[in-house]
């Protein structure tokens, strides 16, 4: 059977503040990992599909990525298609 998995990405814009990767960034040299520079956080949808992803699945993948998955005024988001074979792995 086949199965499509879709992976969507959230981020906040660059320019939007990240206090909770403000906070990371400062634990990380606390716990002795120096060097760390910026830490941005986000959030990762893993959504799988039975069957074929089409062109309209995909279409409607988009349109719900960036109307309801992101909020297009802040985040940003990149949408992955896994193939098959990497799907089971």
């Amino acid at each position: 059977m086949l199965v499509a998995r879709v992976i969507v990405d959230v981020m906040l814009k660059p320019e939007i503040l990240d206090p909770q990767g403000r906070a990371v960034q400062g634990a990380l040299g606390r716990l002795g990992l120096s060097g760390v520079t910026d830490v941005r956080q986000g959030k990762q949808f893993v959504i799988d599909i039975d069957g074929e992803l089409d062109d309209a699945r995909r279409a409607k993948l988009e349109q719900l990525a960036s109307e309801l998955l992101s909020n297009p005024v802040i985040e940003d988001y990149r949408m992955t298609v896994v193939n098959d074979d990497e799907v089971g792995a």
